[in-house]
């Protein structure tokens, strides 16, 4: 245990007693004020109980206190839309795109998620969590603390039932928060071709309400693109979700406009995703409605896609913008959420202080989360994450590189602070 250094006060009554305290650091907070010099953290039972600069530390004493030795500290970061969970995996497909065939053709001619829906099926609990977990670790050695995880590979009852499952688990064995998303409404399963009224049917009649009484979603999500559901069909997902209580997100206007972006916003919707093809109309409503766009770089960058979200828009209209790496088999194989703020950066023209937004305060919001992480303030969870860097910035400038050198999730350390 390294012992506080610095100023301190006499003891005596009102005197503070916190669990752990960390200092000799900067903060980038996320929050209002932004950066702390010389800044302190003071953690009690998992929560942010004080942060600020070292000259206004409350008298106090903790358990444990951890020399910061000059880093700097952010909340932990937050991966807001993946498909963590999944069996096998689509190299192949890779390949095809390189000679030539676009996504639409190779999900027309069975591939894609149709593929995957094949290798989900028959991969069992146990094997979808072994999997996903080689997957999760990289993006846990980066500072992600939470991780949202969507379904959407069975297509069918028990099997969707099977990957939220093993999503939970992943937040019952690593140090991580999962947070689960149905998106039964991916993809339509084979045995249903032509039939897709009958299957949007299922799922609002049948899966989904069964998977909220089974305590599995935290969301709901579709996929609403002339190669998936109609805006009609997905009304229909989300005046269910809408039932049931749960938010809703949605995989928006990412190969054409078809006005997803405004039909997430009418239901209120946490999130709109990849949201390239949005409209101004669409980029209004998102604003009106809190909706947050999230953006899929390592999906842009996978499908070799040259028409841009309208960036502009959203700064202009002040929509809020995430980053996220949509970690899934075919259309983005990330695992490194750090490549992604420099994507964002480079291909979507982010400023580095927009792109760590991006996978903190505004992923928090992604998820509805914004209460409780996201950003360093007192109240919410201590989740840090501890960088070897000399500014901020440079998470957005190494290519390859990971200088997060501590994770502390809910005030405990899980990744050590080395040096």
């Amino acid at each position: 245990m390294v012992r506080w250094d610095g100023q301190r006060r006499e003891a005596g009554e009102g005197m503070m007693e916190w669990d752990s305290l960390w200092f000799n650091g900067h903060a980038a907070t996320m929050a209002p004020g932004g950066i702390l010099r010389d800044a302190v953290v003071a953690v009690k039972d998992g929560r942010i109980a004080w942060i600020g600069a070292a000259r206004d530390r409350p008298a106090g004493r903790a358990a444990e206190e951890h020399d910061l030795g000059g880093r700097w500290v952010t909340p932990g970061l937050i991966d807001c839309h993946t498909h963590l969970v999944f069996g096998g995996n689509r190299a192949r497909e890779f390949e095809m795109r390189l000679e030539g065939a676009t996504y639409e053709e190779i999900a027309r001619a069975g591939g894609g998620i149709a593929s995957t829906v094949a290798a989900t099926r028959a991969a069992d609990e146990e094997s979808l969590i072994a999997s996903a977990a080689v997957r999760l670790q990289p993006l846990l050695a980066e500072g992600v603390t939470v991780v949202e995880v969507k379904s959407g590979y069975g297509l069918d009852l028990a099997t969707e039932r099977r990957m939220l499952r093993a999503a939970r688990a992943l937040g019952e064995r690593f140090p991580v928060t999962v947070r689960t998303t149905g998106l039964a409404a991916h993809a339509l399963p084979p045995e249903f071709a032509g039939r897709a009224d009958d299957y949007i049917a299922l799922v609002c009649d049948g899966m989904l309400p069964t998977l909220a009484a089974e305590g599995l979603l935290d969301a709901v999500d579709a996929f609403c693109e002339r190669i998936a559901f109609s805006p009609e069909q997905t009304a229909r997902v989300f005046d269910t979700a809408r039932r049931l209580g749960l938010p809703v997100k949605l995989h928006a206007d990412q190969l054409s406009d078809g006005g997803g972006a405004a039909l997430a916003a009418r239901y209120s919707a946490l999130s709109a995703d990849h949201v390239e093809h949005t409209s101004e109309e669409g980029t209004r409503a998102m604003a009106m409605a809190g909706t947050v766009a999230v953006l899929l770089p390592g999906a842009f960058y996978m499908l070799r896609e040259t028409k841009l979200p309208p960036i502009e828009l959203f700064r202009r209209h002040g929509v809020p913008m995430a980053v996220s790496t949509d970690c899934n088999p075919g259309t983005s194989p990330a695992v490194s959420l750090l490549l992604m703020l420099n994507m964002a950066c480079t291909l979507f023209r982010l400023t580095p202080q927009e792109a760590l937004a991006g996978v903190t305060s505004n992923a928090a919001l992604a998820l509805g989360m914004a209460a409780t992480h996201g950003t360093l303030e007192p109240g919410k969870a201590a989740d840090l994450a501890v960088w070897d860097v000399g500014d901020p910035a440079e998470l957005c400038y190494w290519l390859g590189a990971n200088p997060c050198a501590a994770v502390v999730r809910g005030g405990r350390l899980v990744k050590s602070l080395q040096g």
